[in-house]
């Protein structure tokens, strides 16, 4: 009787610990360190890559990139266009939803597209071809241009800056000035605001009323249908934290290592390291305040800027950088062009301070912001400094973390009045490979990008350049841009790099990230 009792307490237990399998099963967590603190959880209000990233958890958009960069339907399914190409009609996907259940609408993505037009660069072109768009019905709606614009699918797939989210109509239509106060989106996932903690963790579940495109994922196209019930965004600032965390099994990814760690990462079987796209350091300039505000000191940082002493600086590794790159693109991208670059392809130290005093340059204090918590962007900044420097500017290194910068970096005051003259960034090739996407390449006079770089030459060849349709007068076009980019430069390029991730090598889906982005619904265990 002893042995039928302990037989069936054993069979109960179990039985109970049956029971709590598919409870336990139920929760499958990614862990990723992130690149950044998420501070604004508004996709249109910043082109901060931490917030666009967030956009893709939670959002969705109309069309988007496949892995070879071509625009595939994503919330469409269907569209026409006239053969002039001023009239597109497109019909949403039936079935789809916002998280919260309600039905996304024509009038969602008409509200969602106008506030997207007003701030983002390709959407302002669209808007300069007379953009007008239109909600037929709920599920119908329609584009019409004065003339052809050759580029409204790449527009509706741009992947970077502002991307072209699709918000509830009423959130769409709140004003634009400061961020969104409420997340809600027909994305794979929901943000749990509840369980944020800002400067330590973001937390994402599933959305059970996201609708998936039956294709499989590709680059930002295809099915977003997660593989794992809940993702944790974790903001590991100490580095060594991070990878100690990575090599215990405690996190599964790592967004971005810094450069130092990658050579010993690489010799370490249980992790995965691999390049995620390729990126160009900038050395942003404030336009608006002496000496930058002087052409002639501009192509003074520029004459003087060795982009080797940047990258190996950032301490990217030699096969992950590039030794000299002409472009203000990116080399190896479809507008790599060497126009215009020739004089400034060897660093000249005696030119470049003869440009200095050609400037007017008397000495005055040069504000530059120096980010401590990024590594390789304080790197960056103290080579940047040393360059300065070096043609006899009298720099005055100001530290703070990156996310005060972000904000600082908007400050249209004086330099001495907490303002700057100079701040340093890194830009992903999906926001530097084109005249319309590298948004200090676009910028018109009168934008609103920090440094306020206003060169109308520059803006009427853009312009040309995206009307054009013939392929040969376009490449001369792109020529003729790039050298009068070289002699008004918006910014100074510091080079060109690929990042790297770090994963747990039982990670599936590797193979699948793309160029720096958060296809996290493409990654299992």
């Amino acid at each position: 009787m002893k042995r039928r009792t302990l037989a069936a307490l054993a069979l109960g237990t179990l039985a109970l610990a049956g029971a709590s399998l598919p409870a336990l099963a139920q929760t499958k967590t990614l862990k990723v360190v992130a690149h950044a603190d998420v501070k604004i959880l508004d996709p249109t209000f910043t082109t901060a890559y931490i917030s666009r990233n967030f956009g893709y958890m939670v959002y969705d958009t109309l069309f988007a990139q496949d892995a070879s960069g071509k625009p595939q339907p994503q919330m469409v399914d269907k569209y026409t266009t006239s053969k002039d190409g001023k009239q597109w009609s497109f019909t949403l996907r039936p079935g789809l939803k916002f998280s919260d259940g309600s039905p996304v609408t024509s009038a969602d993505v008409v509200a969602s597209l106008q506030r997207w037009g007003a701030r983002d660069s390709l959407g302002r072109a669209m808007g300069n071809a007379g953009a007008v768009w239109k909600a037929v019905d709920a599920g119908n709606f329609t584009l019409t241009l004065d003339e052809p614009f050759g580029m409204v699918l790449d527009a509706l797939a741009k992947p970077s800056g502002f991307p072209p989210v699709i918000l509830p109509e009423r959130l769409a239509k709140m004003p634009a000035t400061s961020p969104l106060p409420e997340v809600l989106g027909s994305g794979p996932f929901i943000f749990k605001r509840d369980e944020w903690v800002p400067g330590n963790k973001a937390v994402f579940v599933r959305n059970p009323n996201y609708v998936a495109r039956s294709e499989p994922p590709s680059g930002l196209s295809g099915s977003k249908k997660s593989h794992f019930d809940r993702v944790e965004w974790l903001y590991l600032p100490d580095a060594n934290s991070a990878i100690a965390a990575l090599k215990r099994g405690e996190v599964d990814i790592i967004e971005q290592v810094p450069p130092d760690y990658i050579a010993p990462l690489r010799t370490d079987p249980n992790i995965k390291v691999a390049a995620s796209g390729n990126w160009q350091g900038f050395l942003v300039l404030n336009h608006m305040y002496p000496p930058f505000n002087n052409a002639k000191a501009r192509q003074a940082l520029l004459m003087a800027t060795n982009q080797e002493k940047f990258t190996a600086g950032m301490g990217y590794p030699l096969d992950m950088r590039i030794t000299y790159c002409a472009t203000y693109f990116i080399c190896g991208g479809p507008n790599e062009t060497a126009a215009g670059a020739e004089p400034y392809r060897k660093p000249d130290i005696a030119k470049a301070k003869a440009l200095l005093a050609e400037s007017g340059y008397k000495g005055e204090k040069v504000v530059l912001l120096v980010p401590t918590d990024v590594t390789y962007l304080n790197a960056e900044a103290l080579v940047a400094a040393q360059t300065m420097r070096s043609i006899g500017m009298n720099v005055d290194m100001q530290n703070s973390d990156w996310a005060s910068i972000g904000a600082r970096r908007a400050k249209k005051d004086a330099p001495d009045a907490g303002g700057w003259n100079i701040y340093v960034t890194v830009a992903g090739e999906f926001d530097v490979n084109s005249p319309i996407t590298n948004a200090y390449l676009s910028a018109a006079c009168g934008n609103s990008l920090p440094g306020w770089p206003c060169d109308k030459p520059l803006d009427e060849l853009r312009t040309a350049w995206i009307k054009e349709t013939n392929p040969s007068k376009r490449r001369e076009l792109l020529d003729a841009f790039q050298k009068r980019a070289y002699e008004a430069v918006p910014y100074v390029s510091a080079g060109q790099y690929s990042a790297a991730y770090a994963a747990r090598s039982s990670l599936k889906g590797l193979d699948k990230l793309w160029a720096g982005m958060p296809v996290v619904w493409a990654l299992d265990k």
